[in-house]
């Protein structure tokens, strides 16, 4: 069985500051799931709380990298130098929609963001 990557978001709908919101850069990459949903089939989705320590990212991560969203990755699809995987420990990840959205696109042949 191959592990899968994991990506980090917050919910939809998460209470901060006295009222429901959502986080843009999750919502955006909930946007380019939906358009290529097969991308699901290879990733684990790992729901986070807004409050920190967010301490499944921490285990893994470290406190300074709990930024949703955040897509683990398994070492093997790494290859070469990609735009924005950073490392810590043993582990290779990316920590932002737009980087995440490239890595799919290095991947899985989708398009790449707008813009690049």
């Amino acid at each position: 069985m191959t592990q899968k990557d994991i990506l980090f978001l917050l919910a939809p709908g998460f209470e901060d500051n006295g009222r429901r919101e959502y986080c843009p850069e999750c919502a955006e990459i909930w946007g380019l799931l939906s358009y290529f949903p097969a991308i699901l089939l290879s990733i684990e989705i790992s729901y986070q709380p807004i409050g920190k320590p967010r301490t499944d990212m921490v285990k893994l991560l470290g406190d300074e990298n709990q930024n949703c969203p955040t897509l683990l990755l398994v070492r093997s699809h790494v290859e070469g130098e990609m735009i924005g995987v950073k490392i810590a420990g043993p582990h290779c990840f990316i920590d932002n929609a737009r980087d995440i959205g490239r890595y799919f696109s290095h991947l899985y042949g989708t398009p790449l963001p707008r813009g690049d």
